[in-house]
């Protein structure tokens, strides 16, 4: 398989737009113990200031969330809850805006996937949540800032997605009327999606 990484190009369309872009595209990690990937499957767009769900909600500007404030196509890293989660920045510079990567399909490196994870019952449990992949394909709080066009961390060209749903957004439970915006689009079908419906 040939793995062609996307230019940042890419990356400059809507958010919401991208999210469903994302759907399909190859997510690739390449770590000193090699390389693993999968098809994302499973995205949420967060959309800045005026989104009450995201961490740039009324233009909150800090550390952390300083690199989506810049330009498209780079990497927002964040621990929650323990785990890392891993984020594509969207929107033009100063519209700090990203896109969740919740799950993805298993492509290459499942066997050192599955030693970072460890023993599972079900092997589509082994990348359907956003801290579970990012285990998983040894993306961590580092990968904070990289551009998403060239190793280590990248997104390629990818396959085609035959159906798209969308519905609210995840865990967000404390965002008032953003909890319902249907702004989680997942591959119809997809065993590796975290939730269903």
């Amino acid at each position: 398989m040939t793995i062609k990484p996307v230019s940042l190009s890419f990356f400059r369309k809507p958010t919401l737009e991208l999210a469903r872009s994302l759907l399909g595209m190859l997510l690739v990690k390449e770590t000193e113990l090699g390389i693993a990937s999968g098809w994302i499957v499973e995205t949420e767009a967060y959309v800045g200031p005026g989104d009450r769900a995201a961490h740039s909600y009324g233009g909150r500007r800090t550390p952390r969330t300083e690199v989506m404030f810049g330009p498209p196509g780079y990497a927002y890293t964040y621990v929650m809850h323990t785990h890392c989660l891993f984020n594509v920045v969207s929107g033009e510079p100063g519209c700090p805006e990203a896109v969740l990567i919740r799950a993805v399909e298993p492509v290459v490196g499942e066997a050192l996937m599955l030693e970072r994870r460890g023993p599972l019952k079900k092997i589509h449990h082994l990348t359907n949540g956003p801290g579970k992949l990012t285990k998983a394909l040894g993306i961590g709080i580092g990968d904070y800032g990289l551009p998403l066009d060239k190793p280590p961390l990248y997104i390629a060209e990818g396959r085609a997605v035959s159906s798209v749903s969308a519905g609210p957004r995840i865990g967000i439970d404390n965002s008032g009327e953003a909890r319902d915006y249907p702004w989680r689009f997942w591959e119809t079908g997809n065993p590796f999606v975290s939730r269903k419906g």
